[in-house]
């Protein structure tokens, strides 16, 4: 069995940063583009929730094609909540 552990570790902030991306808005043309697409959109999001330690990633379908990966603080540092919009 393997266990992967995430440790937080403090970084310093320099105050001329630019904003952190904290949600990314996705459309797909066809199926076959969607795993590849969602999977480069939490990476990228990884790298952003990394920084802090405090949220976790959730990917919300909002129907077909149309996809938001963004960070979301009820959800664990370390963890992907999927889900869908109502």
């Amino acid at each position: 069995m393997t266990t992967a552990t995430l440790e937080r570790i403090p970084a310093a902030a320099k105050p001329t940063e630019e904003p952190a991306v904290q949600s990314i808005s996705l459309e797909f043309s066809s199926a076959s583009e969607v795993h590849a697409g969602l999977e480069e959109a939490v990476a990228e999001l990884i790298e952003v929730a990394a920084k802090d330690a405090e949220c976790g990633i959730r990917v919300t379908r909002l129907h077909p094609g149309s996809y938001t990966v963004a960070l979301d603080a009820s959800v664990p540092f370390g963890e992907t909540y999927e889900s869908f919009a109502a």
